[in-house]
């Protein structure tokens, strides 16, 4: 479930935990605190996708390895998930992932966005993210140097959408 990259930095935050506990001063004991809040993930995501997507497995590996957690449901036909998310045909890709407070990330969503959305407040009319399709460099596609831009959509409860990101280089996705 949790990837070896996550796994060692648990064990390191470990060690500096216990390590800065031992002394005394309040100081430390903040940034003793400030180190477990930033190494443990606070966002668990429930991923649904088929058995066999190997770009899935990726894209969960990033989101791991970026501070969730994911719970994977492996299904043949899983659109009736997105069906009961809201999330159009148009918008949609080979994964669904849905945070414990209900919104959706569909596709192959950079896990920076997903922190970012997570860190805002959001109207009733909002289901949550897609990168509709499987741009090239996004996320789990990656092919050799190849990058396709592409657009993070904020998709609301009508049906409508509204440009969350332009993601125009590999780079701006971390």
């Amino acid at each position: 479930m949790f990837s070896n990259k996550f796994t060692l930095k648990v064990i390191a935050t470990f060690v500096v935990v216990v390590t800065l506990a031992s002394c005394s001063d309040k100081k430390t004991l903040a940034v003793t605190d400030k180190l477990q809040s930033v190494m443990s993930p606070s966002i668990v995501l429930e991923v649904y996708k088929s058995p066999t997507c190997g770009c899935c497995k990726k894209w969960i590996s990033h989101i791991n390895d970026n501070g969730f957690a994911s719970k994977v449901h492996s299904y043949q036909n899983f659109s009736a998930v997105k069906d009961e998310k809201g999330i159009a045909p148009r918008y949609r890709s080979c994964h669904t992932a849905i945070s414990k407070d209900g919104f959706a990330f569909e596709g192959h969503v950079p896990a920076k966005f997903i922190q970012q959305f997570m860190k805002e407040t959001h109207s009733d009319d909002v289901i949550g993210l897609s990168v509709p399709a499987m741009p090239v460099g996004s996320p789990g596609m990656e092919v050799d140097d190849k990058f396709q831009p592409y657009k993070v959509l904020l998709l609301k409860s009508d049906g409508t959408h509204k440009i969350y990101a332009n993601v125009q280089s590999y780079e701006e996705q971390f």
